[in-house]
């Protein structure tokens, strides 16, 4: 079976490289065009596109694919190429591009898509990303038979995976792209034995997983620290959550919840006063405890959350401990301020 692979970051070059040890002929890959990256901001090629250069595969970089759309020759050209493959099936993971009705009528089998959550939970661009910031005790991968919606097309595969409380979007993307990776290869053997069998995507339950901004990343010290707790998780790597102090931004890589009655600002510990009471009083985002594990930090529903894990701009992330050395807080200090309290 001839398949031609559409994807661009590394959870598709992960699928990309299963086929082809799986033995499957990739006569073209397609993915997005090379874009400037790094400090240098120098055009870098994509993860597929290394992958299919690295194994002497054609590669088709179109900036759209639509015929009467903005740029109706990269399209031509990428039919041209389409055509030219005799490609039996177009597999589809995080290619970044929308595919219209030509590209999915064009191959015998279709258009399938890897993607990464338990549809019809989670469609659109960033499922493993708001499946942890929501909470969710799992997710998995989804093999799909693309259509003209956005995630809507019939189920073909389905398989569910875990997620811990140490997950990170960079930890579960990977264990996902390994995932996808080889339920990929499993539905293409089906299909080649005409196994596969549709399910339609049930009405219920659907939820769409919107795109990650940069403004979201700056952290909300009102909410719960459960709740600040997966927003670190779900941005890490990107766009790591942040807040502020005297005007310098914080990045924060890792946090856990901490009961409440574990901690004491030092101001009170003299008085013997209630611990919850402290949490109660403090305001959000106040430092309420420094130690050797974190800095505790009031939050809303009279929570806190233990920073472990954080970064100044253009530095590297450091251990609170180490943080510390380099970059002044102390008990009483509010976060996303611009001045030390008294």
């Amino acid at each position: 079976m001839k398949i031609v692979f559409a994807g661009t970051p590394e959870f598709a070059a992960v699928a990309l490289q299963r086929l082809l040890d799986a033995g499957f002929e990739v006569p073209l890959v397609l993915t997005q065009p090379d874009r400037p990256a790094g400090r240098g901001m120098k055009l870098q090629a994509s993860p597929v596109k290394q992958v299919a250069l690295d194994k002497g595969i054609a590669v088709s970089q179109p900036r759209s694919l639509r015929l009467d759309g903005k740029y109706p020759e990269d399209a031509a050209a990428a039919r041209e190429a389409l055509l030219a493959s005799g490609a039996d099936c177009m597999v589809v993971a995080a290619y970044g591009l929308i595919l219209p009705q030509w590209v999915l009528d064009w191959p015998r089998l279709g258009c399938l898509n890897i993607h990464a959550s338990l549809l019809p939970r989670w469609r659109g661009a960033a499922p493993i990303h708001r499946a942890i910031e929501a909470g969710d005790a799992e997710t998995g991968v989804t093999i799909m038979q693309m259509d003209i919606g956005l995630d809507t097309g019939d189920m073909l595969l389905i398989e569910a995976l875990p997620i811990t409380e140490q997950d990170t979007t960079a930890t579960l993307h990977d264990r996902l792209a390994t995932l996808g990776g080889g339920m990929i290869v499993e539905a293409l053997k089906l299909a080649e034995r005409g196994e596969l069998q549709p399910v339609k995507q049930p009405e219920a339950g659907v939820i769409y997983a919107h795109k990650i901004e940069k403004a979201e990343s700056a952290i909300d010290w009102s909410e719960s620290a459960s709740v600040i707790a997966r927003r670190v998780r779900a941005f890490d790597p990107f766009p790591g959550a942040t807040t502020t102090f005297n005007g310098e931004t914080i990045k924060l890589w890792s946090a856990v919840v901490v009961p409440a009655a574990d901690t004491k600002m030092e101001s009170d510990a003299a008085t013997g006063a209630d611990a919850s009471a402290t949490v109660q009083n403090a305001q959000k985002g106040q430092i309420l405890n420094i130690t050797a594990d974190g800095i505790d930090v009031a939050c809303g529903e009279q929570s806190v959350l233990r920073l472990a894990t954080l970064q100044r701009a253009g530095g590297k992330r450091l251990a609170s401990a180490d943080f510390l050395r380099g970059f002044t807080l102390n008990t009483g200090d509010i976060l996303g301020s611009v001045q030390k309290t008294a």
